[in-house]
């Protein structure tokens, strides 16, 4: 099975293929997994892999900055459940990644989300128009359902990582011990919210441009 590293490269050249092919527009992929699944460090390699070269710029934008706040959770009383489909701004991401993609704008400000203290930062990184490729990774990039299948259309081209449940769960609690929890809620953690959300993922998820495995031992997203 491939690396972490081998499939960065290979994510990295077929991004180089569509801007090739996009004659001088911004080029936008996105890598979808479920929590834990390593899309994140992936997504991180890959842009590593792309500003490596010459001349081409690439910049890594997470959706977990559209998170809601606790204090709206808490109203929706779908706090303990933050994580799920529902407690993204979808509408919000979707505005933003059209903003990206028409790069009109010298600079655009986007949301990064805080996890040692649970909070998206607004205007948190700063994306240039010069860069070329912008790497966009998150849980529900790929979702079928309304209206995140709204978010597709968007990207050239779309990655999905697979990772068997046992893996997921154990890099799950690992995640999790890092933040100093106890047993007990990491337990509800990755049992009430995690796992769920990423059967919901795998199975909901519309097919992507490449699908990859992530034998990595990372906690990472």
């Amino acid at each position: 099975m491939n690396t972490i590293d081998d499939n960065a490269r290979e994510i990295a050249g077929l991004a180089l293929q569509r801007l090739e092919e996009s004659k001088g527009r911004r080029v936008m992929i996105a890598i979808a997994g479920a929590p834990g699944s390593g899309k994140s460090t992936i997504a991180e390699c890959v842009v590593d892999a792309l500003n490596a070269g010459e001349g081409v710029s690439a910049a890594l934008f997470p959706m977990d900055g559209f998170h809601y706040d606790d204090a709206v959770l808490e109203e929706m009383k779908r706090r303990p459940f933050k994580g799920a489909i529902d407690t993204f701004d979808a509408h919000g991401l979707r505005h933003m990644l059209e903003r990206l993609k028409a790069n009109e704008d010298d600079v655009v400000a986007v949301p990064v989300f805080d996890r040692a203290i649970e909070i998206a930062r607004a205007g948190g990184r700063l994306i240039p128009q010069s860069v070329d490729i912008i790497v966009c990774e998150g849980n529900y990039l790929l979702a079928g359902q309304s209206p995140w299948d709204r978010l597709k259309p968007i990207f050239d081209l779309t990655i999905f990582v697979d990772v068997d449940e046992d893996d997921l769960r154990e890099r799950l609690r690992d995640r999790w011990r890092s933040f100093g929890l106890g047993e007990g809620e990491i337990n509800r953690k990755v049992e009430e919210n995690d796992l769920p959300n990423g059967r919901f993922i795998t199975s909901t998820s519309t097919e992507p441009d490449l699908r990859i495995g992530n034998p990595g031992s990372s906690p990472a997203s």
